[in-house]
């Protein structure tokens, strides 16, 4: 059918058929016949490959056992392409564009066995037990064994916790300094001095940076009505991975709403945790300027006396401990090293309490000996307060607590 021509007819024979009936009827019947027999003609030149491939298919043509046996596999339609497969895995090899790449795996093949070795070590694998992947920080490796101080204070002492940052902070404070909770006549009745007048003290803190902290703070006109300003700054932290905290402040306070008076004070504060459940603190402090803790006047609209400052040095000392997961026993006291006759003290500001800790929110209920919460009169006692020098022994502790709140 190669060899097949299409004839056509001459012009003059072409108007002889047109003048016979018979002619143009043995022209349909040789129309009919080239155009059946001329399509697969077509058919094949159009698509050489494809026709082949149905040829082979239809003869029963398959791969041979030689090509099986060497890996080799004939990519249906392709003329140029075949399979390799070596070691497992099949490579598609291109030999017009001389190419190999890995063939994609057909999802349908079954999965190669592993090797013996691979075997094993899969059955290891298998057999072991899953392990929680370590911690590889050291703030991860230390967070569970530190202690976490619920409260700005231990009591008086400040415990010196790092701030969260543009974290605010609400800190009230009071003391019933004028009535003792153990000395004196009906005790109960007055339920160990809380009917009594209070000092209440009241401040803000606000955590500029999670490391750098800035408050304002107030204590009324019965203790001078003192205002302080301060700054903090954080500069180890044990849930960094330091071995201890330690923290640095420092603060400017004045008598009679921040009118005279002044007092600086420069204070370190040092904690360290003993396991998760504990903590311990020391607090170096150094005031210039310091001045003798006094009672209200006769009037409490009336000034404070002006009184002599006096440089002065305290190391408090303190320490806390968890009796529950949200529960501590607190207890500190603080001793006025260097010139601390000048100021009146006769023995040392001590106080112990209990802490109820819930989340953003610290109450402490304790006893102490003295009535100044500020960073120049904590220091000071009872003893001075009421100028009675047996104000500050232990049978003259009176009650106080603490409220810490964290807004946001």
């Amino acid at each position: 059918m190669r060899n097949t021509r299409i004839l056509r007819p001459s012009p003059q024979r072409h108007d002889k058929y047109l003048h016979s009936g018979k002619s143009n009827v043995g022209t349909l019947i040789f129309i009919f016949i080239v155009f059946f027999l001329g399509a697969p003609i077509l058919s094949l030149a159009a698509n050489p490959q494809e026709n082949t491939s149905q040829q082979a298919a239809h003869q029963g043509a398959a791969p041979s056992s030689e090509a099986a046996s060497l890996g080799l596999t004939f990519v249906p339609g392709s003329s140029s392409t075949v399979i390799v497969e070596r070691d497992g895995k099949k490579y598609l090899v291109d030999l017009a564009s001389h190419t190999v790449r890995q063939a994609q795996p057909d999802p349908s093949d079954p999965a190669p066995a592993p090797a013996p070795a691979a075997k094993k070590q899969l059955a290891k694998t298998v057999a072991a037990p899953q392990k929680a992947p370590a911690a590889t920080s050291n703030q991860d490796k230390t967070k569970r064994g530190v202690y976490e101080a619920g409260d700005d204070y231990l009591f008086t002492l400040p415990t010196g916790r790092r701030l969260d940052k543009h974290g605010f902070y609400v800190n009230f404070n009071h003391r019933f300094g004028f009535d003792p909770a153990f000395s004196g006549p009906a005790r109960g009745a007055i339920l160990g001095g809380l009917d009594g007048f209070g000092i209440a003290s009241f401040g803000l803190r606000y955590g500029v940076t999670d490391k750098l902290s800035v408050s304002a703070y107030r204590s009324p006109s019965v203790i001078g009505r003192p205002i302080q300003f301060m700054a903090g700054y954080n500069l180890m932290d044990e849930h960094d991975g330091k071995p201890f905290n330690t923290t640095f402040r420092v603060s400017v306070e004045g008598r009679d709403n921040f009118r005279k008076d002044y007092t600086v004070n420069f204070e370190g504060i040092v904690s360290r945790s003993i396991t998760k459940r504990a903590q311990i603190y020391a607090v170096p402090t150094v005031s210039l300027a310091d001045r003798r803790l006094l009672g209200p006047q006769l009037n409490l609209t009336d000034s404070p006396p002006d009184l002599p400052g006096v440089n002065t040095f305290s190391l408090g000392v303190g320490a806390s401990f968890d009796i529950r997961p949200t529960v501590a026993l607190v207890a500190e006291v603080i001793p006025t090293l260097v010139n601390g006759r000048d100021l009146g003290i006769h023995r040392p500001a001590f106080s112990f309490g209990i802490q109820k800790k819930i989340w953003r929110h610290a109450f402490t209920f304790g006893f102490s000996n003295s009535p100044g919460t500020t960073v120049s009169q904590r220091a000071g006692t009872r003893a001075t307060f009421i100028g009675d020098p047996s104000g500050d022994t232990p049978a003259a502790l009176f009650i106080g607590f603490d409220i810490t709140r964290q807004i946001y």
